[in-house]
């Protein structure tokens, strides 16, 4: 093979080259640049959030909730379901009246009594600095998370999260009682009383400024 072979291959070789270069410009000219529609203001494309992405971020919106309502929740709640529930507080308490201390003291009239006041039992640190009685927010409170709501605590129950659950075992306990702890007006009707009031209360300012209106009057000519 000789020189004239070589430069054939050389030519196909460039020709090949610049068709392909051709071909591409070619194609630029034909199909506009996308990188150049990302640049302009015109670009259609929907924006992607890309710090909500990264930050896990929910279109969801946060529900808050609102205060327990005591008086309606217990009312409603089945004492049989929370009288089986006390079961499995059994191994460290007694429920009868007059019931001996175990490794927790008795529970008969603990629903409105003060905190670690229990005659005869003896309390951890934790709940001797509590302060106050066990009101329904209060034990709903510390069944759900003992340690929680008393640090420190020697109660080695993890707690019970089921909020029916809890607001049964509550109502059994407020029935362990020659005279049980009333229950709270539901959150519905105490809202009521207080548009009432606070209705009673404009109507009395208004009637106020209308007899002060009257006396400020000028007195009639006697027609």
């Amino acid at each position: 093979m000789g020189e004239l072979f070589w430069n054939k291959v050389a030519g196909v070789v460039l020709a090949t080259v610049l068709g392909v270069l051709a071909i591409t410009e070619l194609g630029h000219l034909l199909v506009p640049s996308h990188a150049a529609d990302e640049l302009t203001a015109e670009n259609t494309a929907y924006p992607v959030d890309w710090a909500a992405l990264e930050s896990g971020a929910s279109s969801e919106a946060v529900v808050e909730e609102g205060p327990t309502d005591y008086g309606l929740v217990l009312a409603s709640a089945d004492i049989g379901a929370g009288e089986r529930a006390a079961r499995r507080c059994a191994a460290c308490h007694s429920f009868e009246q007059g019931g001996a201390n175990g490794v927790g003291p008795n529970l008969w009239g603990v629903v409105g009594a003060d905190i670690a006041n229990h005659a005869g039992f003896s309390y951890s640190g934790a709940l001797q600095g509590l302060e106050g009685s066990w009101t329904y927010a209060a034990l709903d409170a510390f069944i759900e998370n003992p340690a929680g709501y008393a640090p420190g605590t020697a109660m080695s129950f993890r707690g019970l999260g089921n909020d029916d659950t809890r607001h049964e075992l509550i109502a059994y306990l407020r029935s362990l009682s020659d005279n049980p702890m009333p229950l709270p007006a539901p959150l519905a009707e105490m809202e009521s009383e207080d548009d009432v009031d606070d209705a009673m209360g404009t109507m009395s300012d208004d009637a106020e400024d209308m007899g002060e209106t009257a006396q400020d009057m000028p007195e009639g000519d006697g027609q």
